[in-house]
């Protein structure tokens, strides 16, 4: 299925292909062909030095690069670095020949925008590509792209809601103008509870009249709530609520339209919420350390990976944390093969007092202070800016690839 935001993405996409393994060429080019017939592909068949990586960026001032890391993956991985490192405004798409959380994360950490897994398919790459496009600045440059993320319960009651919530309240501070909170949890959402707040509408009018969607249509489903737009589900079973398993129009109409979105899913199982982990950018799962969660995180995970949602896009908090009741953070990281992101601290008194009145818990309290670097470290606030460089040749290593 064609994506509309690809061909627009295309108009300005410059591709290197780095892939030393001919296999790799072979998988990927026919792909390259139907989904970018219009691009131009340059073709580098061996993987270029710190020197040429420069001169290669100059030369031909990619916005793309598809970099095989299969033929050595040491190299590539040093290679990745140095591409980012150089091309600020360049996206490498790291391709991968089995299904390595570890090294995917390695990855990403490096700089990856994406990851591709053999045997590349037409709907990894679409996928990809679409991604890409969001990342990308529109033509006249004042188009909006928000950063999107969705928080999904291990199991119940590991309270996700509260702190999605709170993580929308927290972005004002980092001075966003437009915020969207959306409780998409078709069957048990409590995000118009724990506000205290109502509507006659909810994300099931949205997605019934997708084909006329628009900002008035838009603004009369929404309500506000301390300068946040919320979205909310449905107050009572909704007939048919079951059949729905895609939430794009949602999340590509805030994409456009805000800033930053958060998605409050009710789990981690069902098309429709791969559907969401898929779509948007990060994926907090929020256990606590106590052992029923922590089992319902291992399988909440191992479900996500038997559905190709990658673990570099999947944070770990665990809220309500006590050392002295249930596991400590480097036994959960070892049970469950993956880095807790982040630990909220129990703070009972400061959110149940702020939960009663339906108003964000106060950033001076353990747990505001908590969401605070939570929300700082997800915006990347404390990222070093990437330096260019730029260099002229390497046109000799060059096979050219074309539609």
């Amino acid at each position: 299925m064609s994506n509309p935001e690809t061909p627009r993405f295309a108009n300005n996409l410059r591709v290197v292909f780095i892939a030393p393994v001919s296999r790799v060429v072979d998988e990927l080019s026919p792909l390259l062909n139907q989904h970018l017939p219009q691009t131009q592909v340059s073709l580098l068949r061996s993987y270029p030095d710190r020197d040429q990586v420069a001169e290669l960026l100059s030369a031909k001032s990619p916005t793309l690069c598809l970099l095989d890391t299969t033929a050595d993956a040491n190299r590539a991985f040093t290679l990745l670095g140095s591409l980012v490192k150089a091309g600020p405004n360049l996206s490498v798409v790291a391709l991968l020949g089995s299904n390595d959380p570890d090294f995917i994360l390695r990855c990403l950490r490096q700089g990856a925008a994406d990851f591709m897994l053999q045997p590349f398919t037409g709907e990894q790459l679409q996928s990809t590509l679409s991604k890409m496009a969001r990342l990308q600045p529109s033509a006249n440059g004042d188009e909006k792209i928000a950063k999107t993320y969705c928080f999904i319960p291990a199991k119940g009651a590991c309270g996700a809601s509260t702190i999605a919530c709170n993580f929308a309240y927290q972005w004002k501070r980092l001075g966003a103008k437009k915020i969207l909170l959306a409780d998409l949890d078709p069957l048990t959402g409590i995000v118009s509870f724990l506000l205290k707040i109502k509507s006659s509408y909810s994300f099931i009018d949205v997605l019934l009249r997708s084909g006329e969607l628009d900002a008035d249509l838009w603004k009369s489903v929404t309500t506000t709530s301390n300068g946040v737009d919320v979205l909310l589900a449905p107050e009572t079973m909704a007939e048919g609520v079951n059949e729905f398993t895609d939430p794009t129009p949602i999340i590509e109409f805030a994409r456009h339209n805000y800033d930053v979105a958060i998605a409050d899913a009710a789990s981690a199982y069902g098309e429709w919420n791969l559907a969401l982990a898929r779509l948007c950018d990060e994926v907090l799962l929020v256990t606590t350390n106590e052992l029923p969660a922590l089992q319902a995180a291992q399988r909440a995970l191992s479900y996500l990976d038997a559905n190709r949602i990658g673990r570099w896009k999947i944070r770990l908090v665990v809220n309500r944390y006590d050392r002295e009741v249930g596991l400590n953070k480097d036994v959960i990281g070892q049970a469950l093969h993956t880095d807790v992101y982040h630990l909220i601290p129990s703070d009972t008194e400061s959110v149940q007092r702020a939960l009663m009145d339906g108003r964000p818990i106060p950033a001076g309290s353990t747990f505001g202070r908590s969401m605070l670097a939570l929300t700082d470290r997800l915006s990347g606030r404390d990222e070093p800016m990437k330096k260019n460089s730029s260099l002229t040749g390497l046109l000799s290593l060059f096979t050219r690839t074309s539609s």
